[in-house]
């Protein structure tokens, strides 16, 4: 039987990059990280913060990466979009793709739907797991994400840039249990992330210029560069 080798949905977001290397740890290789880059900076299936930073994120994975264009706004094109390229993911002989889905049947039924069309499987190993376990574990294994857009009156713009660790979890806990509810891992676009290393990565992205956007209730960390610092690792 041949080995099942997949492509990630990547965004460079903590749960997609999460759930594609959990997907490795179990035995089944990422060969290629696929970004879906919107036209529409409100797209309902992607997130869009700092799209421009996944190839830098895949290099210091090193992975190849695959940016591929959404025209137009809708969900409609949107998901015609993800069809065309996941066929393209299914010719180039792989098997599968990854997602980081947590609780969105809308967006679940939606890469279900594409997948199945393009004739590929999907793995989802966050699905229906809670929420605050998914960011728990996240945080355990070493993940350095940062906030970097919030869309929720309870969460100020002070967050941006912070580092999503223990402390700042806890922080969530308590905006969350004060009657002003959102999802504590982001689910729905409360809050999106950036990753910018990983036990898994060989290089740190660091941030050199950055900016704020602010644009109905939403508030965005935008880096306008970034470079690779190679990490030391000691025997």
């Amino acid at each position: 039987m041949s080995e099942l080798r997949l492509a990630s949905l990547a965004s460079g977001g903590k749960d997609s990059l999460y759930a594609a290397w959990l997907c490795e740890t179990h035995g089944w290789p990422v060969d290629l990280l696929l970004t879906l880059v919107p036209e529409d900076p409100d797209a309902m299936l992607f997130h869009t913060p700092n799209l421009d930073l996944v190839p830098l994120i895949a290099e210091a994975w090193g992975k190849p990466c695959r940016r591929v264009p959404v025209p137009g706004t809708g969900e409609g094109r949107e998901e015609e979009a993800l069809g065309r390229a996941l066929a393209e993911v299914r010719d180039q002989g792989l098997r599968g793709i990854t997602v980081g889905a947590i609780g969105s049947s809308y967006q679940w039924s939606r890469f279900w739907r594409a997948a199945r069309r393009a004739g590929v499987e999907v793995f989802a190993p966050l699905w229906r797991s809670t929420s605050r376990a998914v960011v728990e574990e996240e945080v355990r294994a070493g993940l350095d994400v940062r906030i970097v857009q919030v869309a929720n009156e309870a969460l100020g713009e002070t967050l941006l840039g912070g580092r999503l660790d223990a402390a700042l979890l806890g922080k969530l806990d308590a905006l969350g249990g004060s009657g002003r509810g959102f999802d504590v891992a982001g689910e729905g676009g409360d809050y999106e992330t950036l990753v910018v290393d990983a036990p898994f990565f060989s290089s740190r992205l660091e941030a050199v210029r950055s900016h704020v956007e602010r644009r109905g209730g939403q508030a965005r960390w935008v880096v306008d560069e970034a470079h690779l610092r190679r990490k030391t690792f000691r025997g």
